[in-house]
């Protein structure tokens, strides 16, 4: 079937043209405007996500008025915001006031412009020709460096917005902004050098290629599932949220570095938040979890985009069930977790990859996965038996039990994975229950 609708359309792979010129220009052009549509459509309905989801996790009914099962809640939000009176504080540096909203809203929409969502797909054009249409805004050399530059420019937004509204809820709001993406940029840009490290590159297209041998094993998460994990620990507090919300602390501060903030300019803020919890999400599925690459992917590259937006759609899923469970964590023991625990943890799941990168050169590469596995291994167990040794019983003959023995922590391990399927049927239920007419 595909042969034949190939032959129909005059498709001859050897006749496959490179774009260049004026095409470039072009897919420049319609990606950039469909990037922007979806980001910005992404965001709207993210926040839609967020609150039926924490909805269904705390058995209460979400947003269902607002247009067909509530799918305007977004428009009616933005409409409200657009008609709130926009106040500037009296004593407020006006320009800088104004700047903030814009500084931190234009690095959270550039941050994916490395990113490709999908393998290269051709088309034809109406020349008769066919060309190879990359689906990434631009392909750098330097793509890893590239998202550290913009997520870092993200907090200069938040500090100026506290530091120009002269209010110092707000400048406290900032100061803990900066100080956290001090603490965790630095474990952050450990991480990625794990990718680096196994690729040689840091172009994100290679390091999205390089997993796409074997499906689902091949992702680099199998090969550092610690680096792995303390990237997306260092993401969450990047784009702070939930239990790194320091900077917005409502039982703290008020609203933090927004408290004087009203109208569209507080909107940006919101934005720009929820525009950054996709770009972070994408970042994560790039790094570690594959990118595009998923089962018949490589059979019809079409399937690429799709695939990347289910797991950015899973990442952002994840964040918001992180806020439902875990508390705001204290604001010093939030520095002494980066820089006592994420930075050595991080150093140090750096050095397992290179250990098990410079053995496998010597054996052959496919021992690096098994070297990979044992030390992660011996890791674990004697982490485990570090935090969950037997402590002394103080109360003289009486025999205490391991609550937190490692039974304990393998049965709580399979009872969560195996809980997973029911809490997923449960929710769809618990959504389709209220979107059902009312009699």
């Amino acid at each position: 079937m595909l042969e034949q609708l190939q032959q129909l359309l005059g498709y001859d792979p050897a006749k496959v043209l490179a774009c260049t010129g004026g095409c470039e220009v072009l897919r420049a052009i319609v990606l950039s405007a469909l990037i922007f549509f979806t980001l910005l459509t992404g965001f709207a309905y993210t926040t839609v996500l967020e609150r039926r989801l924490l909805a269904f996790l705390q058995d209460r009914i979400g947003p269902n008025r607002a247009g067909p099962l509530g799918l305007l809640q977004p428009v009616a939000d933005g409409l409200k915001l657009i008609f709130k009176e926009d106040v500037i504080p009296a004593g407020a540096d006006r320009t800088v006031y104004v700047l903030a909203p814009i500084m931190k809203t234009i690095p959270a929409l550039l941050v994916v412009a490395t990113i490709p969502l999908g393998p290269p797909i051709v088309l034809p054009w109406f020349d008769g020709n066919w060309y190879r249409i990359p689906l990434d805004l631009a392909n750098v050399n330097v793509g890893v460096l590239y998202i550290l530059a913009w997520l870092s420019l993200g907090t200069y937004g938040i500090v100026l917005a506290g530091w120009s509204s002269n209010n110092k809820y707000s400048m406290l709001g900032g100061l803990r902004a900066s100080a956290q993406m001090l603490s965790y940029e630095l474990s952050l840009g450990l991480t990625m050098a794990v990718p680096i490290m196994i690729t040689g590159s840091m172009s994100v297209a290679t390091i999205i290629a390089a997993q796409g041998g074997v499906p689902i094993l091949g992702w680099f998460v199998f090969q550092n599932p610690v680096s792995a994990l303390i990237l997306c620990i260092a993401l969450l507090a990047e784009v702070n949220r939930a239990p790194f919300d320091l900077p917005e602390a409502e039982s703290e501060l008020t609203a933090g570095y927004h408290t004087e903030y009203s109208g569209m300019k507080f909107a940006l803020f919101f934005m720009a938040e929820y525009i950054s919890m996709i770009s972070v999400s994408m970042i994560a599925v790039a790094m570690f979890f594959g990118g595009y690459h998923f089962f018949f992917v490589d059979q019809i590259p079409l399937l690429g985009p799709l695939v990347y937006i289910v797991k950015v759609i899973i990442a952002l899923s994840v964040m918001i069930w992180v806020r439902a469970t875990l508390p705001r964590i204290r604001y010093d023991r939030l520095m002494a977790f980066g820089w006592k625990f994420m930075l050595p943890v991080a150093l140090l799941a750096v050095g397992w990859t290179a250990v098990s990168l410079v053995i496998g050169d010597s054996l052959n590469s496919s021992s690096a996965y098994i070297i990979s596995s044992i030390i992660f291994l011996v890791v674990v167990l004697i982490v485990g038996a570090v935090i969950w040794r037997p402590k002394p019983d103080m109360r003289g003959d009486v025999v205490a039990l391991q609550e937190r023995g490692a039974g304990w922590m393998i049965l709580t391990i399979v009872g969560g994975l195996l809980s997973i399927p029911f809490r997923l049927f449960g929710f769809i239920g618990s959504v389709l229950r209220n979107l059902a007419p009312r009699s």
